[in-house]
């Protein structure tokens, strides 16, 4: 089924929910004879009460006729929203279960109906919340790009030119790549394939340059697929469909001129925090001499030059240094991407770093440290 249904389903499933809270507000403010068990609201609102809750319950049968069999065949771990999405799905469903038992078998528990009704309508606000902002968003995209589309003649010729940038592989047509037809082709993969088996979140988070996209789709190729595989061609349409939605991301060459100094500053203060580490483990055994006697030295005495050695790797707090990590690492992929291929060096985590700075990250000194030690110490055996 589309995005574009899914959407609309998300859409009805949400609104269906506010509705049949209203109503069941509503509803209870007329009296209720307990003995017989019978409200004195009019029955037609009852009805439509009622109609309402089975359309609700028959929107969520054919979203989870989705889902399920998705949980079956998944062949790698669930990232963290994965399983938060799935948690309030299956909620959903075990509080209709309780609630149709309570109104067809058990109506001596009608008082707790109100409670979960709200609780379905928690559920399903946070359920719609985590996906439906980023389809409007890719439709945003869509819509803010040269020429009023991704598919106008400007949007098309800004394609031709920064398609070359991707680097794509020898044989790529970047002609027929840049029309209308293809970018019309590549969102439909994207939004028929790649969303198999995660949301829109995880593609259009941020945006990328032609040459992240063409990283970002290939490395998706080559993972297990779920659903019907995605060819190389696909890759190819789905990275020049994102080129077109990606907003410029330097508006001037004064904008990309305080980019590149940013980026040279991270890359200065990883390798100074790469320089820091190295140092605290080479002092590590002196160190240890002097704490044998349970004494822990102060600032590190300057050598006979009055130069002062380079102070050792600090130690930070490991609950903060994983905040810090999964905020900053998640938001250009999914942090089991490092998971699946961890660094075993501290050369592999500085060119982990490294890398990702080329590819936007922008932080201090002190930050990029402590996920360089987050990861030493997570990952190097």
């Amino acid at each position: 089924m589309s995005t574009s249904i899914n959407a609309i389903l998300g859409v009805s499933f949400l609104v269906l929910a506010i509705v049949a809270t209203y109503l069941m507000f509503w509803l209870w403010g007329f009296p209720y004879d307990k003995e017989k068990r019978k409200s004195s609201a009019p029955q037609w609102k009852m009805n439509i009460h009622r109609a309402v809750g089975f359309a609700y319950v028959a929107v969520y049968i054919i979203l989870m006729i989705q889902m399920v069999p998705r949980l079956w065949t998944y062949q790698v771990e669930f990232p963290a929203r994965t399983v938060v999405h799935i948690s309030f799905g299956l909620i959903i469903g075990v509080l209709l279960l309780i609630k149709i038992s309570i109104i067809r078998f058990f109506r001596h528990l009608e008082e707790l109906m109100p409670a979960l009704g709200i609780a379905l309508l928690i559920c399903t606000v946070v359920l719609t919340g985590m996906s439906l902002p980023f389809v409007f968003k890719e439709r945003a995209l869509v819509a803010a790009a040269p020429g009023g589309s991704a598919f106008s003649d400007a949007s098309v010729a800004r394609v031709q030119r920064l398609l070359p940038q991707a680097e794509l592989p020898d044989g790529a047509d970047l002609s027929a790549l840049a029309t209308e037809e293809s970018l019309q082709t590549g969102q439909d993969v994207l939004l028929g394939k790649c969303v198999f088996c995660h949301d829109l979140r995880t593609v259009i988070a941020r945006p990328r340059t032609p040459k992240d996209w063409k990283r970002t789709v290939f490395r998706m190729l080559e993972k297990p697929t779920l659903g019907e595989p995605i060819s190389e061609l696909e890759g190819q349409q789905v990275t020049a469909f994102l080129v077109a939605i990606t907003p410029d991301l330097q508006k001037s060459a004064q904008a990309k001129r305080e980019q590149q100094l940013a980026k040279d500053k991270a890359m200065k203060a990883a390798e100074s925090v790469s320089a820091a580490q190295g140092s605290g483990e080479a002092d590590g055994d002196g160190e240890a001499d002097g704490e044998a006697d349970g004494e822990t030295t102060g600032d590190s005495e300057a050598p006979a030059g009055g130069e002062a050695k380079p102070a050792a790797a600090a130690a930070y707090d490991p609950a903060e240094a994983k905040e810090l990590y999964e905020d900053e690492c998640s938001l250009c992929h999914e942090l089991e991407e490092v998971d699946n291929a961890p660094p075993t060096s501290t050369d592999e985590v500085d060119e982990l770093v490294n890398r990702m700075i080329e590819n936007g990250l922008d932080l201090d000194e002190e930050s990029l440290a402590k996920i360089k030690w987050y990861l030493v110490k997570t990952f190097v055996k």
